[in-house]
Formats: C-alpha cells, structure tokens, sequence
C-alpha cells in the first residue's frame, strides 16, 4: 500500500492541490505515483468535477495520485512529466462528452469551452477518451489503462453516434483501454485500486461492479444483446438492445450483459451499489481547496457558476427520454446529510472572495433532495426507468418537509445572506411538496425562476416522458398567486426544447400558442442533440419509440429544426419570416395573429421559403 499524502497549514500553496508536476510531487514527498489522471478538463480541485472527486477520494484511502490536466496529447513527453505510475493511468474526457463540448446541435464548431481556462476552445481533442488513451499508450508501454466519465459511461456499449451520423462500436474497443469504469464510479475506482495493489491487472478483472471489460469468451448467465453488427444494419436491433440494457440498471438485481463485437465481446458488469449516506459525507468532507490550480492565470466559466454552489444530492429518477443522468448517476436518490451541506456552506462562507450568496442547493432535479423508494424489496428488483412515467410509483416517498428545512437551516447561517436553487425543479412532484414550494418562492428565487417543460405539447410530453401543459399550467396558476400574496414580483423563464423526437411543427405551434396565451417567453432553446445512451437518441435513430413501438415523427432536416425554434422564440421580431414559413408548412396560418400580432396569412397566399423579413435584411 502506498504511503498516504498529508496536509499541513505550514506546507507551500501547492499541496493544496493534488500533483500536477515534479516539484508538486516532491511537496506531498513523493518520488512516482501510484495512478495518473488525464483529465479533457481544467484542474479545478473542487468536488463537483469528477476526476478531482476521484483522486481525492484514493488519496485520502494512501494511494500516490497525480492529475495531467488537458496535456497535449500530440507530444509524449507533456504525458511523462510525472514518470510511469505503478498501477495504472486513469482517463477522462471531462465533465461532458468532447464532442458535445465541442460542436453545436448544428454540428458547428463552438468558439469556446467552459471548462478551460479563458473559455478557449480546442484544449482537448476531438473524442477525447480515444486520443488520451492512445497517448498515454505510447508514452508508457505497457501501462493498463482505465477510461471514465461521462463519455466512456454513456459509449460503453454500441452506440449512434450524431456527429457521424452512424453506429459506433464500445468505445473501450476504439480506445484499446483495459477496462471501462462507468457511473460515478467511488466505489469501483477504490476496489480496482486495491486489487491492482494486491497484483491483479485491470484488463483481467471481470467482476467488479459498475465496470466493462473485453472478453475472449462470453461468460455464462448474462443477458446477450444484439451484437455490434446487427444494431449498425437493423434499427429493430438497436432499439431492441437499449431496452435489454436498460431493464438491467438495477444495481441490486441487474444482470451482466454481454455485446459481440466481432471475434470479442464487451461486458457490462451491472452498476456499483449507491453510496450510503455516510459513504456520501465522507467524500464532500475531503480536504478540497475548492479552487482551479493555481498556475491558471484567467478565470474558467464552469467554475465561475459552482463555486459558491452545492451539490445536496446525485441521481434522478425523473426518467425524462432526452436526459442520460439516469444512465450515468443512476436512478436512486443518494442524499447528504443536512450537517454535510451545513458544514459546506460555512466553509463556503469563510471564502475571503464570499459575498453573502449560496448560488445552488441542489442535485439533478432540486427538489428531488431525500426521496427514495418505500419498499425495500420493490426497490431491489425494480425494473422502471423512471419513478414517474406514466404514473408517480406509489411506493415513491416524496419528501417535503427535510428539503425545506435544509433550505431555512443554509439561510440561517451567519455569514449567508441569499441562497438560491438554480438546479432545475421537477414541477410535478412540487404539487405534493407545499412546504418546499412555499420555501423556494418566499426565499429562494431571484426575481426569475428558471423551469423546464420542455414541451407544451400534451403528445410529445408523453413521448419525452414529461409532465403535459396541465401541469405546467397548474404550477403556473400556483406560482403567480403565491408571488401575489407575498407582494413579490417574479416571473417563470421556461426552458424549452426543439427538435426533439415525436414534435411536429404543429405540436411546436401549440407550444407556441399556449406560451403566448399564458404570457411567457422562452429566453433559451435547446437544440435536441441525439447524446449516446438516450431513449431519446434511439428513437431519432430508428424513427420508432423502442417501448412502444410506435412510429415518431424526426425532425432531422436544418430547416425544420430552425422553424420549430424560430416557433418558440417568435416574439423576437428578427424571426418573423421563420415563424410564418412554419405556420404555412403546416397548415396553422390561422395562429399568426394570435403569434405575431398580425392578421393571418389567406389561405390561398403563398409565403415565399427564400424572402427575408425587411429587419432581417436590414442587419445583414
């Protein structure tokens, strides 16, 4: 076992933070390391990004652990800069998958990364899970090495891949990685540690929980899905392997699954057990200096947003078919302790840059904060998605009261003067959570409360598996009456998406329509990007929902996609043009005077798909 890296207030600023280099080793005293971690991201040693939450977590249990920051991967020599580790390198892409990080749902390059310094663009490589590993190979022959994150979670098996436009094999066969870690991964990273330690290679570990290997031979008693080959030429094929996969993400009751790939097969071990709520504190509690290394001499956006925020929860059982949290944090709700997030908040609060605001207390879906299942034994051989769709679970224990006291306890602190939730709220599961709700609009929204409906649309909330506009409309009613009583004035910012499977341009006016009626504008649209291990992704692929097996409508075409945006944005004037070719195409010219202030286009007029509005021409 390797000697454990001490803390001493009398130490040099670098031992703050974990190896970067040389001379920081020599600071922890150490002469090599026992793992190295590549990282598509900035070094922020804060506990919302991954691989520093991972490093620590092995240093704090005696292991050697250094972290190469978004090194070049063109030059071996930017890899060697902290020799060979003893026991295997660990490789990530990053807090989001590089090539959504990378380009937009437009497939247009981004000019800029949040998560390095700046916000410059270009500092990782394109796939770069498959660049690093490839690198860190030829810098170090023979070295095993172990990919994670979110992009090797959610590419673990055969995949569609959007900026391809094709199937793609297990990215841990791409990379010629070892072995594949995916989820949050504390527990497997600490027992592959161990058992590397104790002499094991990584490549031939083939039953460690929330991990993947490459085998020779399928093992026994595990679910076989549909090979590499057949969900590349059969869309039957490829939706019917999500489903197989997808009713074996219950870690207490799922089995391995296994995918030919050619001669080879991946195996998919099912995920590792949630962390208890004491395992969860302990990690929150280590030593971060909650700071970017401080060789960075410009500011980095994604750090700028969570420092002074805090991460009460992980998991989300919500079950939404475009959101891959599930398929990477899991369903199961793992909650703090409210003493863990009280004890956070006051270290936030003695920061010498605080100024009196928290900016979050939340996890994937706030108000999700110390939910969990009410029957033990459903609980371990569940097979849901999600604990809401069609229905809300009826063993689901919705908690209330122990999310709006964590919230008045935070803002109680001295040192705090505003806490705010900036994670996304579930508006449905809000209707049973008075006391919260009451909490978030007292106290906890800064003049705008950002949601996310997604759709308005009764047809494509069931296909997204959201809430339809009757509850958006309920919440809405609920909202601005309970505004009115306290006398403040606050207003909901919907979050929408376009282009999302099953939506029409005729479901998208309806969406349209009922944010004009209730006196909404959308401020931001998403874009639907088809992400690796959706059931969204499946059906923009295949064209049919796998579980229904019913038909989708796909709006893939750049046009449609522009109209459906141009619908929900229409009170911006420069989209006008837009926002009438959409009406025409589909038959709704009746809506333009209800959208646009205008009368409605006759029927027997046509609207001319290449003239541009007399404000559009102006600006060009």
């Amino acid at each position: 076992m390797a000697e454990k890296g001490s803390r001493s207030s009398n130490l040099h600023r670098c031992t703050d933070f974990l190896p970067t280099n040389r001379k920081e080793m020599a600071a922890w005293g150490w002469s090599d390391l026992d793992i190295l971690f590549v990282s598509g991201d900035a070094y922020i040693d804060h506990p919302a990004f991954g691989v520093p939450l991972l490093a620590r977590l092995l240093v704090s249990h005696g292991y050697r652990v250094g972290i190469l920051a978004q090194p070049d991967w063109r030059q071996p020599e930017a890899l060697r800069v902290m020799g060979r580790p003893r026991l295997f390198a660990a490789v990530s892409g990053g807090a989001m998958d590089s090539m959504v990080n990378h380009y937009t749902a437009a497939r247009k390059l981004r000019s800029n990364d949040a998560y390095t310094p700046g916000g410059r663009a270009g500092a990782r490589p394109n796939r770069a899970v498959i660049a690093y590993t490839a690198a860190i190979k030829g810098a170090f022959k023979g070295l095993p090495v172990v990919i994670g994150g979110i992009e090797a979670s959610l590419r673990r098996l055969a995949h569609f891949d959007y900026w391809s436009d094709q199937i793609r094999r297990s990215v841990l066969i791409d990379a010629k990685a070892d072995l594949l870690l995916y989820g949050m991964a504390e527990k497997a990273v600490l027992e592959l540690a161990q058992r590397c330690a104790a002499g094991e290679s990584p490549g031939q570990i083939s039953d460690l929980a929330g991990s993947a290997v490459i085998s020779t031979v399928p093992p026994e008693k595990c679910v076989e899905l549909p090979s590499f080959d057949d969900v590349s030429h059969e869309p039957e094929a490829f939706n019917r392997a999500y489903c197989l996969a997808t009713r074996e993400a219950n870690p207490y009751c799922g089995k391995s699954i296994v995918q030919r790939h050619g001669s080879r097969w991946v195996l998919v071990n099912p995920p590792s057990l949630p962390l208890t709520q004491s395992e969860l504190d302990e990690i929150y509690a280590l030593p971060f200096s909650r700071r970017p290394h401080y060789s960075y001499t410009e500011p980095i956006p994604a750090f700028e947003q969570i420092r002074f925020s805090i991460t009460s929860h992980r998991g989300c059982f919500g079950g939404c078919a475009f959101c891959a949290i599930a398929s990477h944090q899991g369903k199961i709700i793992q909650s703090r302790s409210q003493s863990s997030i009280i004890s956070e908040a006051a270290t936030i609060a003695q920061d010498r840059e605080f100024r009196g605001t928290i900016t979050d207390v939340g996890g994937p879906t706030a108000n999700m904060f110390g939910m969990r299942c009410g029957h033990p034994k459903a609980h371990k051989s569940c097979r849901r998605e999600g604990c809401l769709f069609p229905e809300p679970c009826r063993h689901l224990v919705v908690e209330d009261e122990s999310a709006s006291s964590l919230l008045e306890k935070v803002r109680s602190l001295p040192a705090v003067q505003h806490v705010f939730v900036a994670s996304g709220v579930r508006l449905d599961l809000l209707e049973r959570q008075p006391e919260y709700f009451g909490q978030l609009l007292s106290h906890h929204v800064g003049g705008l409360l950002k949601v996310a409906p997604e759709t308005l649309s009764a047809k494509v909330a069931e296909i997204m598996r959201k809430p339809g506009p009757d509850s958006f409309s309920a919440f809405l009613s609920r909202f601005r009456q309970h505004s009115r009583e306290l006398d403040k004035r606050q207003a909901v910012v919907p979050y929408m998406i376009a282009g999302h499977p099953g939506c029409s341009l005729e479901d998208m006016v309806d969406t349209a329509l009922f944010l004009k009626d209730h006196g909404l504008k959308v401020e931001q649209v998403q874009e639907f990007t088809p992400t690796p291990g959706t059931l969204a992704t499946c059906m923009y692929h295949t064209g049919v929902d796998p579980e229904t097996g019913k038909a989708v409508h796909v709006a893939k075409s750049p046009k449609e996609r522009r109209l459906q945006k141009a619908l929900l944005l229409s009170h911006l004037p420069e989209n006008k043009h837009d926002v009438l070719q959409a009406l025409q195409a589909c038959g709704r010219q009746d809506a333009a005077a209800r959208l646009l202030g205008d009368g409605p286009v006759a029927p027997g007029k046509a609207v001319s798909f290449s003239k541009r509005s007399p404000r559009r021409s102006r600006r060009k």
